[in-house]
């Protein structure tokens, strides 16, 4: 059995297990119990009440953090020569087609969000089954597929983060680092709840909002009250 560290025993400590939290609470404690030694990410973990497995349950979306995640995403957009000044000026860090169609062909994914313009899509298409398991797959849900890819390299760039429930019906979300003040954070999360909670969909029965939990990289959960959600 692994042996627990000193940092690690006092962070325990700190949390109450059993207590539900409100939200700009969660947010202190979980920068007081941070245990790593760099700026680590804050995630919610949200589980919702929903069956995935129903193509109107299976929650996806977009939502643009109002301060930001905290991290520079590396943006790739897939486009025709025309477009690809457009998106360089915006932000972009690579821009083209073929020469970027090959390099995923050959393994090369070392970016966190890929943009397209939908007149690409047929080409993009070929490589979807690379992009796909990577969540790196453009999709007009998203905002991902679209003519004006200055306002689309600039809304991610600006904070803007994609959401989907995964098979258990949890959805895992940044909301930031634990650099950011505690009042910051909770704005962050309270944007991203608030979102979710708007996409309720009509056939999803009892408790939506089951649970909600606060993390950062290493350190122990924390119990969010759904009912502090607005």
């Amino acid at each position: 059995m692994a042996k627990i560290s000193k940092k690690r025993r006092a962070a325990l400590e700190k949390v109450d297990a059993d207590k539900l939290y409100e939200l700009q609470e969660a947010m202190g404690l979980v920068k007081e119990v941070n245990c790593a030694n760099f700026d680590a990410s804050v995630d919610l973990h949200i589980r919702l009440g929903v069956d995935p497995r129903k193509a109107d349950q299976a929650i996806r979306g977009t939502v643009t953090l109002p301060n930001g995640t905290g991290k520079t995403k590396k943006v790739l957009v897939f486009c025709t020569p025309d477009k690809e000044q457009e998106a360089l000026d915006a932000g972009a860090d690579y821009a083209g087609l073929d020469e970027f169609v090959q390099k995923v062909q050959q393994g090369w994914t070392d970016v966190d969000v890929v943009i397209a313009t939908p007149n690409v899509m047929a080409q993009v298409g070929k490589i979807g089954r690379i992009l796909g398991p990577r969540g790196l797959m453009p999709n007009p849900k998203t905002g991902t597929v679209t003519p004006n890819v200055a306002a689309a390299v600039q809304d991610v760039k600006g904070g803007k983060i994609a959401f989907r429930v995964d098979k258990y019906g949890i959805i895992h979300s940044s909301v930031g680092r634990v650099s950011f003040s505690a009042e910051k954070l909770a704005q962050n999360a309270q944007e991203l709840l608030g979102t979710i909670n708007k996409m309720k969909p009509s056939s999803a029965k009892g408790i939506y909002m089951k649970s909600v939990a606060v993390a950062s990289t290493m350190s122990p959960g924390i119990k969010i009250d759904p009912k502090d959600i607005k």
